[in-house]
């Protein structure tokens, strides 16, 4: 089973005359998302939906001279903002979310009024308004959850999965994309070694814990390719591959010595990215596998795709996808 995504084009002709607004448009994820999209010739708008004022203060500067890009201050929980928001946009992609773990576990109704509720307000705006796609970028957390912060994304896709099921009239079309660890975003381990580098000493939670990884240009690439495939009620995973925390160390900060603090509250020691009960409904597409929902006829395109093994496991100790050292090399380079 191929696990490297192939390198050919993300088409992007079905982007042109679109509308397009990000939730949580600020982030880390929706910076990068707002810069690829506008090097999308022919997309219209590029909606930019986040509370924080200053973010999106400092992005306006950052893109002063682009006339495409709107900028909208709104929380998620406000559903009638978010409907005003949403008014003539033909794409959403949710991505605003609470994802601190350990800031999670201490305010844990804070968590579900925006991971949970938030996304159900996305939903209930998006068929109000008749949003074409609607796609949430969720997490591999989500999969068995360990803590609160997956929970609520466990939650979250749920809510998207079935809300294909009243779209109505409305012809909105719901999925989800599931990843690992981004490299380079905000309180990565990646950031955490180039912080505590010159110390000289790296704290790690558990030297036989590993991790899938991914870069961010790829989970752009990935994202375009869900919003031109879907049509509602699929959970899309991209072929990632892993590696050991201590072999990333020696990799990004070889002259470090290495410092077991013990794993933290809500951690995995690793990652899951499809259940044992999930790969019996997935598909292997060339860059990613492809959930289908259990209402078939939501996504009748994936039959034409193979069936992944009952036997897969989709984990971050699976020496099948473990990176060698060429590939590490070029991934974190």
């Amino acid at each position: 089973m191929a696990t490297q995504s192939k390198k050919t084009p993300i088409a992007t002709d079905f982007l042109k005359g679109k509308t397009v607004l990000v939730t949580g448009g600020t982030g880390t994820f929706g910076r990068a998302f707002v810069a690829r999209l506008l090097a999308v010739p022919g997309i219209a708008k590029i909606i930019v939906f986040s509370r924080d004022e200053l973010k999106q203060s400092e992005m306006a500067a950052q893109y002063r001279d682009e006339s495409r890009l709107r900028f909208f201050i709104g929380d998620i929980r406000n559903v009638e903002r978010l409907k005003r928001a949403f008014d003539s946009v033909d794409i959403v992609v949710h991505a605003a979310a609470m994802k601190r773990v350990e800031s999670i576990e201490y305010n844990p109704t804070e968590a579900i009024e925006t991971n949970i509720i938030g996304s159900r307000n996305v939903i209930d705006a998006a068929l109000d308004r008749g949003v074409g796609r609607v796609l949430l970028v969720s997490s591999d957390k989500a999969v068995e959850p360990v803590n609160l912060y997956g929970a609520t994304k466990l939650a979250a896709e749920k809510l998207f999965v079935a809300a294909n099921a009243y779209s109505g009239k409305s012809n909105s079309r719901l999925s989800v994309v599931r990843y690992g660890n981004v490299i380079g975003s905000r309180g990565s381990f990646v950031e955490t070694i180039g912080r505590q580098r010159p110390s000289g000493i790296i704290t790690i939670t558990d030297k036989a814990m590993t991790r899938f990884w991914i870069r961010i240009e790829s989970v752009m690439d990935i994202v375009l390719e869900c919003l031109l495939l879907m049509q509602g009620g699929e959970i899309f995973v991209p072929k990632m591959k892993n590696m050991a925390i201590t072999d990333m160390v020696k990799l990004l900060a070889p002259e470090c010595r290495q410092k077991v603090v013990g794993v933290r509250p809500g951690e995995k020691l690793h990652e899951v990215l499809l259940t044992r009960y999930e790969v019996l409904q997935a598909k292997e597409l060339p860059r990613m596998f492809a959930i289908a929902p259990l209402e078939r006829e939501w996504a009748e395109w994936l039959v034409r795709y193979r069936s992944v093994p009952k036997d897969f496991l989709y984990t971050s100790n699976n020496k099948k996808f473990l990176l060698n050292k060429k590939e590490a090399s070029e991934l974190f380079r």
